[in-house]
């Protein structure tokens, strides 16, 4: 059953040739054009995923970290693409004991394109130079800014004028060349950029690796005081995973293991489904309980999320339903501030595809802050990712600073099947800390409350942002929210759409039709044949 507050503005689109799904139409039709060609699933995604780099800088880029989950051969497969701190990353080079936001000291190893090669060594069908040209063409000739691309990248520009150091200096000449205003319809181009997906393309990623991009990234920071080397470069693998799965109603939701945060979103489904929500989605005690599961998922995940192979992190515990049992009965009428972090930072790309075969590929790559660390390598288009901000200074923490390992990560893909592990689709949530509460959102928007995936996706939002602090969308209503705050929350309405994450989803059904929708909070397309 859903409320009026869930009816969408926008349709669901069907089809069975394949669909893509992502928050720019661009990054879309260089999927589509992908599958047109024959390309499967996987080709798409790395299509898609490359031209985000393009289309979409202010989240993610050719410097960030990539995850996905394969549907492909019968079976779930999952590839952890997240980069290690540098060797030279200790807690002695942090200046005054801090890590900053932003500059060289959270840079860590760029895992997308690695990532994109090793996916397409498994199962691509393409040439992987074929998989590149949409993003090239775009790079080279340029394209024009849509609406809330422009909003953010104006966010980022005043961001930055207060950053002009020497380490910023390329990111003003690749971003806010002179006479370039970012408004929608701009048009913005980038022949570094272009220049470096071609050597990725023609390298299988190699260049970047060994070659003479990790030689230009290497000479970039020893000129201006990074930690990165070549030899963390090279260094670099993806980590192909066996995907970990929490129970929800009669399905099964899936997602990456540790270093990321997916596991925040299985347990507080966990603790979900022992509770009987209402019929009425929009109701104050099914939302209460929703954010009370969430707020000790968050906890879990605070306390022992970090790099598997640098501390042992309990999964099969914290995923046991008799564990969930016991954090269920920490729920009561009342909301309770538990002991977890203050969720709140974001910038990522999100986008899935699915082919005519059955094949679907759930991917999400970013940056980390906007557009990262503001550190770009000149004449490249690279902009560095600042995923090594997440790390703990806490010599104790599982997810304690340590070269060459993994930080905690927020960017997660999801993926949804039937109990019986008959596959239905994949799907996502972007934005930060907001991620696992996006996931534990569109779940229960679809499999309790039967919305399709542009519902699921429109459905008004909440977030928990720390201690009884919950934010909410406008379109929740003012009811809502005094009904939240009699049960002590601490509810703040939030104006900013983008603070709640972007989602995309496609389903499949048994006839081999696919459902798929769009973010409508953000400039998203679905399109399919």
């Amino acid at each position: 059953m859903t409320s009026p507050q869930s009816v969408s503005h926008r349709e669901p689109v069907y089809a069975r040739g394949g669909m893509v799904a992502t928050s720019q139409p661009l990054a879309t039709q260089a999927g589509l054009f992908v599958l047109r060609e024959g390309g499967n699933a996987v080709d798409a995604a790395i299509a898609t995923a490359a031209a985000l780099t393009v289309v979409e800088p202010t989240s993610n880029g050719i410097g960030g970290d990539a995850f996905a989950l394969v549907w492909m051969e019968g079976k779930l497969h999952g590839l952890n693409g997240s980069g290690r701190a540098p060797r030279a990353l200790t807690r002695d080079a942090l200046p005054n004991g801090e890590l900053p936001t932003h500059g060289w000291l959270p840079v860590t190893v760029p895992g997308a394109p690695r990532a994109w090669a090793d996916l397409h060594a498994r199962f691509g069908r393409l040439p992987f130079d074929r998989l590149l040209a949409p993003a090239t063409e775009y790079a080279r000739r340029g394209y024009p800014l849509s609406p809330v691309l422009a909003s953010n990248w104006q966010r980022g520009i005043r961001a930055y004028q207060a950053r002009r150091v020497p380490e910023f200096r390329a990111w003003f000449d690749t971003f806010a060349p002179d006479g370039f205003h970012p408004v929608p319809g701009a048009v913005w181009a980038s022949e570094g950029h272009a220049r470096t997906l071609e050597r990725i393309a023609q390298t299988n990623a190699a260049a970047f690796y060994e070659g003479d991009l990790a030689g230009a990234v290497d000479a970039h920071a020893r000129a201006t005081g990074g930690l990165l080397r070549g030899e963390d470069l090279a260094a670099h693998q993806s980590e192909w995973v066996t995907p970990i799965h929490a129970r929800y109603g009669d399905h099964l939701v899936h997602e990456i293991p540790p270093n990321g945060q997916g596991i925040a979103a299985l347990i507080a489904l966990g603790i979900l489904d022992g509770l009987p929500l209402p019929d009425w989605r929009d109701s104050a005690e099914g939302l209460h309980l929703q954010i009370e599961a969430m707020k000790l998922a968050f906890a879990d995940a605070h306390a022992f999320v970090a790099d598997p192979q640098h501390a042992r992190v309990p999964v099969a515990e914290l995923l046991d339903p008799a564990y969930h049992a016991r954090r269920r009965a920490l729920i009561t009428g009342e909301a309770r501030p538990p002991g977890a972090g203050d969720p709140n930072a974001h910038g990522t790309v999100y986008l899935c595809t699915a082919d005519g075969e059955g094949g679907m590929v759930s991917l999400i790559q970013s940056n980390y802050m906007g557009f990262g660390s503001g550190v770009v390598v000149p004449g490249t288009g690279v902009a560095l990712q600042n995923r090594g901000h997440n790390f703990s200074l806490d010599p104790a923490h599982p997810n304690a600073l340590a070269p060459g390992k993994r930080p905690y990560h927020t960017i997660i893909p999801g993926f949804l099947s039937r109990a019986d592990g008959t596959p239905v689709g994949p799907f996502g949530v972007m934005g930060g800390f907001m991620q696992p509460q996006g996931h534990l959102q569109v779940v229960v928007n679809t499999v309790r409350y039967g919305m399709n995936p542009q519902q699921a996706l429109d459905a008004p939002r909440w977030q928990w942002t720390g201690g009884k602090a919950v934010e909410v969308e406008p379109a929740l209503g003012a009811d809502l929210a005094r009904a939240l705050a009699a049960r002590g929350h601490d509810v703040r309405v939030q104006l900013e759409p983008g603070s709640f994450g972007r989602g995309q989803i496609i389903w499949r059904d048994g006839q081999g039709v696919l459902c798929g929708g769009s973010e409508s909070r953000a400039d998203g397309q679905v399109a399919g044949f």
